[in-house]
């Protein structure tokens, strides 16, 4: 990114803002892939007005199948044919909890992340095994470590006992074994359907109650999760799961050659100018969902940018046009 990164910024806040705001409209009836849809039209919509020469690296799909959004997509006004504009790469998920909108349960947000040109990997969409802490703790972990072992890390760092700590993990049979060793440590889990972004979020800023997540999740929220960590000074570990032939064979297609390399949050989001822009879309600890009123709505968002290194939480009213108005009702 260049000189204008600050405003891009806003640029980017505009897009999650609206993405958040149309999903919104589907929270609560029950159709996971209309909220999906019309977050995903949103955002590209809005994106298609932003003055980048834009690519996506993390999207709907992984090939040009997606009917939006998909990887490798351009986007930006420089798709339309603007040039001299700043090349960007961008992550995206227009709508992180698409069962949770569906549902109308918490913590369902409309995230991206962008990057100059090269900063953020180019993500298979598998599974990635993740430990996400905070920055007291991040220099006393590690991915190979007995969970017993990093949790009295994660303790000590803190000043507290493991029996205080709150440790986030995905609600997932493949996680049997491991709700079980936590658990044996004394410490506590808040097991969550959906989400894991929003909590690893959560683990990086402090007072949020969580101190740690664990467990395998999509690679792609994990790149999303890095930006987030370089901005907020928390860190992820994370390695791929690359079990199968077909797995390997599609990392190494998208230039990945080392399976078992553990990335913290500077390799998978590498980029010197990051911007991280995400809106709630239901009700969350850090973001409140999308509130709608007779006049308009509001909005709930965090802006966090490395340069200049800044976190920003916004509260946005949006008013439709209307004639004769003489006053807003909140």
């Amino acid at each position: 990114m260049t000189t204008t990164n600050e405003e891009l910024a806003y640029d980017f806040l505009d897009v999650v803002e609206q993405a958040a705001i149309a999903c919104a409209h589907t929270m609560g009836l029950g159709d996971r892939h209309r909220s999906d849809r019309v977050a995903v039209e949103a955002m590209r919509a809005r994106l298609d007005h932003v003055p980048i020469d834009g690519r996506i690296v993390i999207g709907e799909g992984e090939r040009d199948k997606a009917p939006m959004l998909y990887i490798g997509e351009r986007v930006g006004q420089g798709a339309n044919g603007a040039e001299g504009l700043p090349e960007i790469d961008i992550a995206v998920d227009p709508l992180e909890g698409t069962n949770l909108c569906a549902t109308g349960a918490p913590r369902a947000i409309a995230v991206l992340a962008a990057s100059e040109r090269g900063g953020l990997l180019h993500a298979p969409d598998i599974y990635m095994q993740k430990l996400v802490v905070g920055a007291q703790s991040k220099n006393a972990v590690n991915l190979d470590a007995p969970v017993a072992h990093n949790l009295k890390q994660i303790a000590r760092c803190l000043d507290r006992g493991v029996e205080d700590l709150v440790v986030v993990v995905l609600d997932r049979k493949r996680h049997e074994s491991l709700i079980d060793e936590i658990r044996e440590t004394g410490a506590r889990i808040r097991l969550i359907g959906d989400g894991d972004l929003t909590a690893a979020i959560g683990a990086a800023v402090v007072g949020s109650g969580i101190h740690a997540v664990m467990g395998s999740g999509g690679a792609p929220e994990g790149v999303l999760a890095a930006a987030a960590m370089r901005c907020l000074g928390g860190e992820i570990f994370a390695r791929l799961i690359i079990d199968t032939p077909e797995k390997e064979a599609r990392a190494k297609s998208m230039g990945i050659d080392e399976p078992r390399r553990i990335y913290t949050s500077a390799d998978l989001a590498s980029g010197r100018q990051l911007v991280f822009a995400a809106t709630g879309v239901t009700e969350g600890a850090l973001m409140k969902g999308v509130r709608f009123f007779g006049e308009g709505c509001r909005t709930s968002s965090v802006v966090m940018q490395t340069s200049p290194h800044r976190v920003q939480f916004i509260d946005t009213i949006h008013v439709k046009e209307q004639a004769g108005r003489r006053g807003l009702r909140f």
